[in-house]
């Protein structure tokens, strides 16, 4: 992990994330320069190296300020933008397209503490805390927290997001933001943005498994699989619930609603880490929205704290398997029936030997 490489002022917030496999490289970007957005770069190289050309990253033209040598080395390359957080009344329309919207909080004019003070390269985590325009959250903040993996397992928090190497986990945070209403309910707007000849799909997959993340039966993911070469897929992946506390808990669970994928037209807001890497003109954008909160009495003003989880990273989605509990309870609740109906068959056997015998009465 690495923190402004290249540049001295802390003032500017840019980690540089690095994994490096046998024969490739996965870089990852995150930045609340402008907009805040993470960039992800797969390359068929182990050697591959970033370049940042701080001048121009900070300039009011900003395309080609990142780039990957060589450049051919590149398979995948995709960002996530985090454009808008949007506030509306909840009382009556736990669905946000039938709600009452307040003005949404652009998120290109907020102001971030230092990276630097939260990074933890040991626990391989980092935050970045940001605070609206002034008068707009009072003393309250988002953040957006980033933690990197070495190896494949599941983290240790819940939802108990199921990850390999090639993933990473983005918590959003909301602490003591003011709401604007007593029923006040929350949506966060993410935009991708990727190169060309790349495929989207949402799909929702549902299991019967919840031992890790208690009456959560859904994950959700968005899959860009590439057409015409021979690059894995990007993914996003998270459950249909955020959390409502500091100590996360089945009890202070909310359940989340996420909207259909939409094409963007026009712009992507600016500017961000994607127009660095991908240029002005960006084509084939898409938008997706999470809600927090989709049943009565879900309602962020009666805590003040929420905090969602998602992963980003390459290659094939982590898949939910069966946990060994859920198969030894399978195993006992499908099991015991069998062996009562051959213990059944045995007993009726060794009845039917006892009531008759070679021999017949006289009477």
């Amino acid at each position: 992990m690495h923190f402004n490489p290249g540049w001295n002022d802390s003032s500017v917030n840019l980690l540089h994330v690095q994994a490096v496999g046998a024969n490739s490289t996965l870089h990852y970007v995150w930045s609340s320069l402008g907009v805040p957005a993470v960039l992800l770069l797969y390359t068929e190289n182990e050697h591959s190296t970033l370049h940042i050309n701080w001048t121009q990253l900070l300039s009011p033209e900003l395309a080609g300020a990142i780039w990957v040598e060589p450049p051919s080395s590149v398979l995948h390359a995709s960002a996530v933008v985090f454009t808008k957080l949007f506030e509306y009344d909840g009382a009556n329309a736990s669905d946000p397209a039938h709600a009452l919207f307040y003005p949404p909080y652009d998120l290109a004019t907020f102001s971030w503490d230092s990276v630097n003070q939260t990074l933890n390269r040991t626990a391989l985590t980092a935050a970045f805390w940001g605070t609206g325009p002034p008068g707009t959250f009072r003393n309250g903040s988002i953040a957006f927290q980033v933690t990197a993996y070495e190896e494949s397992s599941r983290d240790g928090h819940l939802p108990g997001l199921l990850h390999t190497a090639n993933s990473s986990k983005l918590e959003f945070v909301m602490d003591g933001v003011a709401p604007r209403g007593n029923s006040s309910r929350f949506m966060l707007e993410m935009v991708m943005v990727e190169g060309p000849g790349r495929h989207r799909r949402l799909e929702s997959v549902r299991s019967i498994d919840d031992e890790y993340t208690p009456t959560i039966f859904e994950m959700v993911q968005l899959v860009s699989e590439p057409q015409g070469t021979h690059a894995g897929p990007g993914f996003l992946q998270w459950k249909t619930t955020a959390y409502g506390a500091r100590e996360a808990k089945r009890e202070n669970g909310i359940r989340c609603r996420y909207s259909p994928l939409r094409e963007v037209n026009g712009t992507l807001p600016g500017p961000s880490i994607a127009h660095a890497y991908f240029g002005k003109d960006l084509g084939g954008l898409a938008a997706i929205n999470i809600s927090f909160g989709g049943e009565d009495g879900e309602i962020y003003a009666g805590t003040g704290y929420l905090s969602w989880s998602m992963l980003l990273g390459f290659g094939t989605p982590p898949e939910d398997a069966f946990s060994p509990l859920v198969v030894a309870i399978m195993a006992v609740a499908l099991g015991t029936p069998v062996v009562l109906l051959v213990a059944g068959a045995i007993v009726v056997l060794l009845l039917q030997k006892k009531r008759y015998s070679e021999y017949e009465p006289i009477n």
